[in-house]
Formats: structure tokens, sequence, C-alpha cells
């Protein structure tokens, strides 16, 4: 795991820095004294953890908070402060945890193995569908992307994680991905390919036990997907904050999914 610690006071960098080192189990832990040197890092790197102070010059650690959530909304945040007031405005950019100076070693100890534990609980599934809704839709089983031969499929395993968990018949599917066509037997033999595509597609990966099939109704196990609009609407506080208005934006028919979203983000 990759981590950084931003403080511009040499001394306190120096000893978050050390506590981090000390507590294990980082890969790597880069310092910096200038926000946005740090920002500029992690644009160029990945960055699994920051450990940020608040008042520094220029950009504060809130907002350096909210740059690093920008890049990558995975980055788990923890302020190092000397001030208890800005606990509050911390944990509105989505902060993991909020220490106060001078950190201990157990204290920082703490906040790494909830971190490391929230990580292992999201990968050790293995044929679990990792989906991602918010500004596109992609979907990947342990790392590797689904390769769908048709660009339908893709688009009838987004609406069936819209629809999370409820069936959707043949007919209802169609008017989806259609629109205004027609609906006819060549309508029904064609979504029929689309079908055995995606259901390709998961098998492939090993993942065929997503797709939920009944006699004219197709569904997914949303038990076996792990969804970033899913976690939204529990609350996970990561999922909340990558929301920017942007749900399945390729699909015109997403929109009126929405409203779950915007009521809350």
């Amino acid at each position: 795991m990759n981590i950084i610690v931003v403080d511009d006071e040499p001394l306190a960098l120096r000893g978050t820095a050390r506590l981090v080192r000390e507590a294990g189990g980082a890969d790597e832990v880069q310092e910096f004294s200038l926000p946005r040197t740090a920002l500029a890092f992690a644009r160029e790197h990945r960055v699994d953890a920051a450990f940020l102070d608040i008042e520094m010059p220029g950009m504060s650690g809130l907002e350096l908070a909210k740059a690093l959530k920008d890049e990558n909304p995975d980055t788990r945040i923890v302020f190092v402060t000397s001030y208890e007031q800005y606990a509050v405005d911390a944990f509105a950019v989505r902060a993991t945890g909020y220490l106060l100076k001078p950190a201990r070693l157990e204290d920082v100890r703490r906040e790494l193995t909830f971190i490391y534990d929230e990580r292992r609980e999201r990968v050790r599934q293995p044929g679990i569908v990792r989906v991602r809704t918010f500004g596109g839709f992609e979907a990947e089983v342990d790392g590797v992307p689904l390769s769908f031969k048709r660009s339908k499929s893709k688009e009838l395993f987004a609406l069936l994680v819209d629809r999370r968990g409820c069936g959707v018949t043949t007919r209802e599917a169609c008017a989806v991905l259609w629109e205004d066509a027609s609906y006819n037997a060549s309508k029904r033999s064609y979504f029929q390919n689309v079908v055995a595509d995606l259901r390709a597609a998961l098998t492939a990966a090993g993942a065929e036990a997503v797709l939920v099939r009944s006699r004219n109704s197709l569904a997914i196990d949303p038990a076996l997907v792990d969804s970033d609009s899913y976690r939204f609407l529990e609350g996970d506080p990561v999922a909340v904050n990558s929301y920017r208005g942007d749900y399945l934006p390729a699909y015109s028919w997403a929109e009126y999914s929405t409203g779950p979203f915007s009521r809350m983000g």
C-alpha cells in the first residue's frame, strides 16, 4: 500500500511519517511539505492512503483531501492536526480518521489496521463482479475486465445492475435497449443472442452465478456484485464522495434512476 504524509511543519512531517513506517504494512511512504507537490505526485502515482495536516499555506488539508478524492475516490484520508474544531469539516470530505497531534503509534496503527482490513474485505471474494457506474460503466472480475462481444450485451448488464436484483422481462429489456423500435420475433431472437453473449462473458470470468434466469425474466444476484452505486445507497462515504451526478452517463434510460443519488449526493 502506498501512503503519503503531508505537513508543512518539518518536525511534524518526519514524526508522522516515522509512525506510519513503524506501524508496518506500507509498501512505500512519501513525505511532502507542500500540498500541491503531494497532489502532483498523486496525479502520477496511486495513493492508497494520505495522512494530512489541515492548516497549511496555499492549500489546506481539507482542500487537498477533496482533490485527492477527485483523483482517486478510493484514497483513504486520515487528518493529523492540532485543532479539534475541524472534525466536522474533515468527515464532510469523507475522512477515514482524525488524529490530534502529537499522534501516537497506537493511534496510527489503529487507523492503518482499519484501512488494511477494509481493503482485504473488498478483494478477498473471488468471482465477485466489481462494477463502476459513476462516470461510465465498467465491470471486472478479479481485476480482469469483462469482455463483451456486443455493446448491447454490456448495456443489458448495466440495466440489470441498475435494477438491483429485480427481474426484467424480454419485452421490457427490448423496450429499454432499443427504445421505440418495434417488438417482434426478429427483435426477440436478437435479444437472445445478446443474453447468450452476456452469459458467455460472465462464464468466461467464472461469474456465471451472477446471472439469474427464470422462464421469461432476467436478473442479477446483487449479493455477487460490488457496485459503487450499491455502496452509495448503503451510505458508504467513499462511494458517496465519488458521485458527481454522472450515473451511467452513456445510457439515456439511466436518467430515470438518478433520484436516489441526487437526494443523497
